[in-house]
């Protein structure tokens, strides 16, 4: 069943209560990674839930993590374009 971008929803659901978070996805590329992590670390991943479309996990909810948006300056980002122009180089030769 081909779902649209929209339909390919991915949902983390964890409370205070409890120790575990809950991943439900219809998002391929996310099935990938859980199964792979699931596959990798069974002690810590399990595929509790699967049907057509979609796919549920559980994991400990010290694994979800929140980022601050990373600061990058008008220097470093210079820096890495001429790393990459470096690197582009090289590869022609």
């Amino acid at each position: 069943m081909k779902l649209s971008r929209y339909e390919q929803e991915t949902i983390v659901n964890y409370n205070a209560g409890e120790q575990t978070a809950t991943l439900y996805t219809r998002d391929k590329a996310v099935m990938r990674k859980l199964d792979t992590l699931a596959a990798d670390f069974p002690d810590t991943y399990n595929l509790i839930g699967q049907d057509k479309v979609s796919k549920t996990y559980s994991f400990p909810k010290s694994y979800v993590s929140y980022h601050k948006p990373r600061a990058v300056s008008a220097e470093q980002r210079e820096r890495a374009r001429q790393m990459m122009i470096e690197r582009n180089r090289e590869k022609e030769h």
